[in-house]
């Protein structure tokens, strides 16, 4: 295998786990009775760049199709932090009616719908005719396609280059991030600044969260990497921040090289991520028995609860618990059902574990002894939404790191 950046060979094995369907693949009821895609989720390290990466994947249009039905509005904490992340980037980069914003992956425009509030010209991008139908009723252009070089190249044509290109949590979603980089590189202004979030490779190791590896995360990115990728098509990091946002991110801000004056966080981030091992091998070697752990942990669980004759359903539709469910080999023997706030999830099937997915108004009638939560990112959120169903003993669940009653 050669390296998505560098090229250079790869060997080094950071985590195997089995083989899955693509995660947000949610079937019809029809389909349960038909063979099911799945695919190797294995992951390696590059040792030159330090690039991890998955090793078999699916083609893009295969994960992201136009059914895709993940939709960011969900989550009202997900809308929270988009709108404070406008408010904060509309005052430090000077936005206003004479700006253009640029995001790449829009989704459904739970953030782009703030700059079109607030009369800030913008377009989104994205691929998926499901979620794009969702920001086009926002009043958001809607560009319909996968992002780089080449689509760079036709929206500068159109005079569609950008003051503010934001990419949040999609750059470990591209198989050719190469290209990625380089397309905005080239639809960013002079004085133009891009805004990456992405999950932390750091805490994705130190705090064993495997279930966020799955097909369409082809990448799983530190600092480190992602600032000698960008350097090498013409981008500085100048600042960087974290956040506790999907178990802790980063949002990193660059500009064209020597364009702005960078900040100690760079520095400082990278000083983190060098005294924890990133870019050394024992970190990734030690990383597959402790997900064998948790998996025998978790099954050990929800086989008790069954022999106890406790029922089990879980709460989240999401790619997390799909990674979960398939690595375990998790069904509908140990877990009832799962819930999920999404409509466009409700009466389907999880791929693979083929678990129903049902409205969460499904717990109130049914009560469950143990709700499961598997976006563990939103445990807090989840809670606070049925905390009611504390006084029908119902206990709350997460299985990542570890098994825990919360």
């Amino acid at each position: 295998m050669k390296c998505r950046h560098c090229n250079a060979d790869v060997s080094l094995e950071f985590a195997d786990l089995g083989f899955a369907p693509p995660s947000n693949a949610y079937l019809e009821v029809s389909a349960l009775d038909r063979p099911e895609v799945t695919y190797p989720l294995r992951v390696l390290v590059c040792e030159q760049c330090w690039l991890v990466q998955t090793k078999d994947f699916a083609q893009a249009d295969e994960l992201f199709s136009a059914e895709y039905a993940y939709f960011s509005s969900t989550s009202q904490g997900w809308l929270a932090h988009a709108q404070a992340f406008v408010e904060m980037a509309t005052q430090r980069f000077e936005l206003d009616e004479n700006s253009h914003v640029i995001e790449i992956a829009s989704n459904d425009g739970y953030l782009l719908k703030n700059f079109v509030e607030a009369g800030i010209p913008c377009l989104g991008i994205e691929p998926t005719d499901s979620t794009a139908d969702a920001a086009e009723a926002l009043g958001i252009p809607q560009c319909r396609a996968f992002f780089g070089k080449k689509l760079a190249a036709s929206l500068k044509k159109q005079g569609k280059d950008a003051d503010f290109v934001i990419g949040n949590n999609v750059l470990a979603h591209v198989p050719d991030i190469n290209d990625f980089c380089a397309g905005v590189h080239d639809i960013l202004k002079s004085d133009g600044v891009v805004s990456f979030e992405f999950p932390h490779l750091l805490n994705l190791i130190r705090h064993l969260q495997f279930d966020t590896i799955y097909h369409e995360h082809f990448s799983y990115l530190s600092l480190g990497t992602v600032s000698t990728i960008l350097k090498a098509v013409g981008l500085d990091v100048f600042d960087v921040a974290k956040l506790p946002t999907h178990g802790g991110s980063l949002r990193l801000f660059a500009g064209h090289a020597e364009r702005h004056k960078v900040q100690p966080s760079v520095a400082e981030v990278l000083a983190q991520e060098t005294d924890f091992g990133l870019f050394e091998a024992e970190p990734y070697q030690e990383f597959q028995a402790k997900t064998v752990d948790i998996k025998n942990a978790f099954l050990g669980f929800l086989l008790n609860a069954k022999s106890n004759g406790q029922s089990v359903a879980a709460y989240g539709a999401a790619a997390k618990g799909n990674t979960l469910l398939n690595y375990a080999g998790v069904g509908t023997d140990l877990i009832q059902f799962v819930c999920d706030a999404a409509p466009a999830k409700q009466g389907k099937f999880m791929p693979g574990s083929h678990l129903p997915i049902t409205h969460p108004n499904m717990l109130n009638k049914s009560a469950p002894d143990i709700l499961l939560i598997l976006p563990w990112n939103i445990a807090s959120e989840v809670v606070k939404q049925n905390n009611g169903l504390r006084d029908q003993g119902t206990e709350f669940y997460v299985a990542i790191p570890e098994m825990k009653k919360i």
